[in-house]
């Protein structure tokens, strides 16, 4: 049963539809509240919403997804639906993602990043358990910024090709006014 009712979306600040949009609303979300934008490496977004006043944030995806952190070597299940309030630094009443510690799942609660940044974010279970990692393992690259770098570059080019042709016109003009 979803938790995510006609009244909810009704409330809804944002709501966008579709995996792309999805993927980068999360991101830009979590980015936004200090949180690495790696937290959350859903597949296949039908829907993702968020209600400002209370910091409720839903996100819909089609089928449960299982993803391993390599660099710290842990299982996550993120379910089809994964709710939670979110707030600067912290991820509270978390639902729809659980870990595997042992030969258990557990379901995570809070998710909170320290203030000031010490570089580490704690993780914390239903059942009181918690664990911290370093915040560098759920940070991806951000493919923009390397795009963005890369027309800095063509810009640069086309601004000195510029210049070039300005100078040798500035030149001719100069050797004009001299006869």
């Amino acid at each position: 049963m979803s938790l995510i009712t006609e009244e909810i979306r009704a409330s809804a600040s944002e709501i966008y539809h579709g995996d792309a949009i999805g993927q980068e609303k999360s991101k830009f979300l979590l980015t936004e509240m200090g949180l690495p934008n790696g937290l959350l490496p859903l597949e296949d977004i039908v829907e993702c919403g968020y209600i400002e006043s209370t910091g409720f944030v839903w996100l819909i995806q089609k089928k449960e997804k299982k993803h391993k952190f390599e660099k710290i070597g842990k299982l996550v299940s993120y379910g089809k639906e994964v709710t939670a309030t979110i707030e600067k630094f912290k991820i509270k009443k978390l639902t729809g993602v659980k870990t595997k510690e042992l030969l258990m799942w557990i379901t995570l609660s809070d998710i909170t990043v320290d203030n000031p940044p010490t570089g580490k974010i704690t993780f914390k279970a239903t059942s009181g358990l918690y664990r911290t990692f370093p915040v560098s393992a759920f940070e991806i690259e951000d493919v923009k910024k390397d795009v963005a770098s890369v027309d800095v570059a063509k810009d640069t080019k086309v601004v000195d090709e510029v210049k070039k042709d300005v100078e040798v016109d500035v030149a001719k003009e100069t050797k004009v006014q001299e006869v």
